[in-house]
């Protein structure tokens, strides 16, 4: 694969995110629209932060697999919160889906004023295969 997972000396080291991820060569990239917690029909699955992060990373892994991808290929995430909420259950559900053998992606969280009705977590992704 073309990327390379980027920690510089004199930044912070976490095992949960990069600070960088390079792709060093053609590849195909699949950009990911903003996931909530809704399932198939469109249906919220749920009231909290981690239901619907759950959800959302399952959305997530269905377009990847429907591309011959996976969440180890992902190179960065934007997860926006609604205000007023912690986003410790969606770590959670993060750490939960995340193989830990794969480097972690660059990871950018935005608490924001509010999502769709009844929706407290977006996620989208950039992943390259």
């Amino acid at each position: 694969m073309g990327t390379r997972h980027i920690n510089p000396e004199g930044l912070h080291r976490s095992p949960a995110f990069s600070q960088a991820v390079v792709v060093e060569q053609p590849s195909k990239t699949i950009y990911i629209g903003g996931q909530n917690g809704v399932d198939a029909d469109g249906k919220l699955v749920g009231p909290s932060v981690g239901e619907q992060s759950e959800q959302a990373f399952r959305n997530l892994r269905t377009i990847l697999e429907s591309e011959g991808a996976g969440l180890g290929d992902i190179v960065s995430w934007t997860i926006a919160v609604a205000e007023g909420h912690s986003f410790d259950e969606g770590v959670a559900a993060f750490q939960r889906v995340w193989d830990p053998s794969d480097p972690p992606p660059a990871i950018s969280v935005h608490v924001v004023s509010g999502l769709n009705a009844g929706c407290l977590v977006e996620i989208d992704a950039i992943a390259v295969v």
